[in-house]
């Protein structure tokens, strides 16, 4: 397959994939941004909304662009911004575009469905939001990439076009695994102790769960309450988590192993090591050892994966794609 193909399809779906991430973040942060004041200890309304910026390391450019942090800079820097080149606007648009380019690649439901999302999401503005509700456009946006998903599996064949969009769908779903956490990892530490400190820690974790749809996943699990240790333990190590990390990091050396056929090459082995990174950790160890340090690790890891990955298979193309950064702390 040429390489401007494997690119165009790869971004594709990563695209896709990040929209809906993003949707996800969003959904999360205007839950927790909901919780009553006296739970959250006074802090400022702006928190959580800083908290989900700081996850991805876009703080500083949204308080340059809008002079501000709060509900309605974030969501225009995230949702509706062209000038974001990773915003949901954005990220529909970029998809479509990659899409049209290999429409020989791609069947023409698959086509149809994203012209559809694209075209929804181009006449979406400020004022539809308030009138509509964040939730229920987020729900669609999550809504249309399970469509696509869905086209997509239903109607390609499994060649190298569909393995190469779910190394996008894999790489960037193991990114947001590990991003999502942040949003509210730090934030559960912040309250005081006793009763107010328990509530709201259940109420961020269950709608960090809930915003992730791995609520009854959870529950089927975990029969003690929600906590931190069984929330990362499902968003991490969770095998039957679709999302997770380690169901990420395995499916991503599964693919890798059929286009490449060959184990000894350098980017099936960091696949096949970050797998084994993630499928013999234990949640107890983790946490004993420090939750942000693995976690910057298994970032780390996953950035050069996805550039042996860019270097492997689709250096000869023009990619001007925008690629993972490493995660803010």
């Amino acid at each position: 397959m040429l390489c401007r193909t494997a690119n165009d399809l790869y971004w594709a779906s990563r695209h896709i994939e990040r929209a809906e991430n993003t949707a996800r973040l969003l959904d999360v942060t205007s839950r927790v941004a909901m919780l009553p004041e006296r739970l959250d200890r006074g802090k400022a309304q702006a928190a959580p909304w800083r908290r989900a910026l700081d996850a991805l390391g876009a703080a500083d450019l949204c308080l340059e662009r809008y002079g501000h942090i709060g509900p309605d800079s974030v969501l225009d820097h995230l949702l509706l911004s062209p000038e974001n080149s990773s915003s949901i606007y954005s990220c529909l648009r970029a998809a479509r575009e990659a899409a049209r380019a290999q429409r020989v690649a791609i069947t023409s439901e698959m086509y149809e469905d994203l012209n559809a999302s694209w075209l929804e999401m181009r006449d979406l503005d400020a004022a539809r939001i308030e009138r509509d509700g964040l939730s229920s456009l987020l729900e669609r946006v999550k809504s249309r990439s399970a469509s696509f998903r869905g086209v997509t599996i239903g109607t390609l064949g499994r060649g190298e076009g569909y393995h190469f969009m779910q190394l996008g769908v894999f790489i960037e779903r193991a990114d947001w695994s590990i991003r999502l956490l942040d949003v509210v990892g730090s934030d559960a530490d912040l309250a005081g102790d006793g009763e107010a400190r328990d509530t709201l820690q259940y109420f961020q974790w269950s709608a960090l769960l809930q915003a992730l749809s791995a609520f009854e996943t959870y529950r089927r699990s975990h029969r003690q309450t929600v906590s931190p240790i069984g929330v990362a333990e499902v968003m991490l190590l969770h095998t039957a988590n679709p999302r997770s990390l380690q169901t990420c990091t395995h499916q991503l050396y599964r693919v890798l192993r059929t286009l490449e056929g060959e184990e000894s090459a350098d980017v099936v082995r960091q696949a096949g090591a970050l797998s084994a990174h993630t499928r013999y950790a234990r949640i107890d160890e983790i946490f004993a050892e420090g939750l942000e340090p693995w976690l910057q690790n298994a970032m780390a890891r996953l950035v050069r994966l996805a550039e042996a990955i860019h270097r492997h298979f689709m250096m000869a193309s023009d990619d001007s794609a925008p690629v993972m950064s490493q995660r803010s702390t």
